[in-house]
Formats: C-alpha cells, structure tokens, sequence
C-alpha cells in the first residue's frame, strides 16, 4: 500500500520481516490446529522458537540494513506496542512449555 512506509524503507530490513512473520503466523496456525494431537506441542515448540528468533533477527537486521526513524511512518506502532507484548508472550508460553515438561518428567 503506497504510502504505509517510506519508499526509502530498506529492502533488506523489510522482506526477512515480512517472510518471517508469515511463517511464524502459519506455524502458530499449524501449532494451534495441532494442539491436541501427538504433534501439537513439538509444533509450539518449532512456532516459539522461531517467532522468538524471527523479532531478535528484525531488531538485528533494522540496526544493520540503515533504518532511520521515519521510515516506518504509518507502522511506527508495530516495534513500538506489538513487538513488546510479542515478545513477553514467547516469554510466557517458553515459560509454560518448561514447567510442562517438568512436571511430565517428574
């Protein structure tokens, strides 16, 4: 959509985003349709820890390729709110994933 970023918005920040977002959106999909099968928590596991991987390698990959502020423009508010709670979310579910399978072991 025109005018939802700068023109100027580096490419090698933007694709790795977008793909990376959309795998993680179709694992966390394939992970949530799985839930109750034998594969369900293995796929959490795959979606957490690429979702996770997927926001540490944008901040990475947005301080290497050049972004500036400004660039972003009308998306500003993605790094601002919804990359934190994304990020307390993995926290959260590697959270439950651990203690699940410390009470499996025990």
């Amino acid at each position: 959509m025109k005018g939802v970023v700068a023109p100027e918005l580096p490419a090698a920040f933007a694709v790795p985003a977008a793909y990376g977002d959309l795998l993680a959106a179709v694992l966390a999909l394939l992970a949530l349709a799985a839930l109750h099968s034998a594969v369900g928590i293995p796929l959490v596991w795959v979606f957490n820890l690429w979702g996770s991987a997927d926001l540490l390698y944008a901040f990475y990959q947005g301080n290497a390729s050049g972004l500036a502020p400004g660039m972003l423009q009308a998306t500003y508010f993605i790094p601002t709110f919804i990359v934190p709670l994304l990020l307390i979310t993995h926290a959260l579910v590697f959270l439950i994933l651990l203690r699940r399978d410390t009470v499996a072991a025990a």
